[in-house]
């Protein structure tokens, strides 16, 4: 029997990261997922019950035709997985329904450097294997505002730790929550090449994905 699919969608329209290409390769990597990569937005447009979840990586910008918007939300209202890695905030302004989807939307970051993420909920597969502390060099996403009051923070960041964020004490960078039937997950870090290569950082992206997906 073949692995449940993952449809992976890279599309950019604004800033595009040198690190896709690595995150392509780790998703790969990962395993128990069949990887169906696109650019093209016709590919949301097909029917998505076939994929395990839908994957935004570092997309940029409005991404989405209108029809592909149409079957996202109703694939995930539906029942199906969603899950944003990094630049998938800073995607789809013009739709309101996204943000609402994702939980947050990115407002600016400091220049790439190490700081202190700090483990909220240990009881779940994208953190339950993290220190407590994690020494991590990224891209501190801010937002425009927290998603704590709509999603379940599993990951903040410590502003102590590093220069330039904005947030104040409530820094969430990863959460999930459910929007209709579906899950959602995201995670704002996964901005380096290097990330990808982190194992700690890609069982973060396992568990977040395996728990979309409902696996």
């Amino acid at each position: 029997m073949a692995d449940p699919a993952l449809l992976v969608l890279t599309r950019t329209t604004d800033y595009r990261h040198e690190s896709i290409p690595a995150g392509i390769a780790a998703l790969r990597a990962l395993g128990g997922f069949g990887i169906h990569a696109h650019e093209d937005p016709a590919a949301l447009e097909e029917p998505l019950d076939r994929y395990a979840a839908v994957v935004f990586l570092s997309t940029s910008g409005d991404v989405l035709t209108p029809a592909g918007r149409e079957r996202l939300a109703a694939y995930v209202e539906g029942g199906g997985g969603f899950v944003g890695v990094h630049a998938a905030a800073c995607t789809e302004y013009g739709w309101p329904y996204y943000g609402d989807l994702l939980g947050a939307r990115f407002a600016g970051h400091p220049p790439v450097q190490p700081g202190r993420a700090l483990v909220e909920d240990h009881d779940h597969p994208a953190t339950r294997h993290l220190p407590p502390v994690w020494e991590v060099t990224d891209e501190w996403y801010d937002f425009r505002t927290s998603p704590r009051s709509s999603a379940r923070v599993l990951l903040s960041a410590d502003e102590s730790s590093y220069d330039g964020g904005t947030m104040g004490d409530d820094h969430p960078l990863a959460w999930c929550r459910t929007q209709g039937a579906g899950r959602v997950f995201y995670t704002a870090l996964g901005h380096t090449v290097e990330a990808y290569d982190d194992p700690l950082f890609r069982a973060h992206l396992r568990g977040g994905i395996t728990w979309a997906a409902g696996r």
